[in-house]
């Protein structure tokens, strides 16, 4: 009986010395959301104007190193030369002068990470509207500044719109 009171106690006193011992973990970062927002819509902003410039490397300058985009119609680009190359090669194609406008809807920060759901609008020189959709990225703080490492988009044009496009060739 007594050596069951030892143990229990011994037991007890290294379980406390455990717990003691354990620092949580750190609360994260709060962020400055009003910030991290006009940060990232200067993002959108700048890849818009590098698109409607034509240049594939100030588009590509918005991924980090190691970033996945996963785009319509195609298997997923993996790194940024990887991007940049499929950017240019259809920035190179293109013949249409449509400008595209992005606008963050919603954000989610917290720490060095963020997520962004957007809205993106292709628009003729005009301003009429000629395709939308919605689009998700995901960026990382480096060096003090976000930086995409994850994006997917589609398009909210219908199916069957696109298949008749496809079957008209516009």
């Amino acid at each position: 009986m007594k050596m069951n009171s030892i143990l229990n106690t011994t037991f007890a006193a290294v379980v406390l010395m455990f717990a003691a011992c354990s620092n949580p973990a750190p609360a994260p970062k709060a962020v400055d959301m009003d910030a991290a927002k006009t940060e990232i819509q200067a993002m959108e902003d700048a890849y818009a104007a590098a698109e409607a410039a034509k240049d594939a490397d100030a588009v590509a300058a918005y991924y980090s190193a190691d970033a996945v985009s996963y785009t319509r119609n195609k298997e997923p680009l993996s790194g940024r030369e990887a991007i940049r190359n499929s950017i240019a090669e259809r920035l190179a194609k293109d013949t249409t002068g449509t400008v595209n406008v992005y606008k963050v809807v919603d954000l989610y920060a917290e720490g060095d990470l963020a997520v962004e759901i957007g809205s993106w609008n292709e628009n003729t020189p005009a301003g009429v509207e000629v395709e939308h959709g919605y689009y998700m990225s995901i960026f990382k703080k480096v060096d003090g500044k976000y930086t995409c490492i994850r994006d997917m988009n589609i398009t909210s044009k219908p199916l069957s719109a696109i298949v008749d496009s496809l079957n008209t060739g516009n």
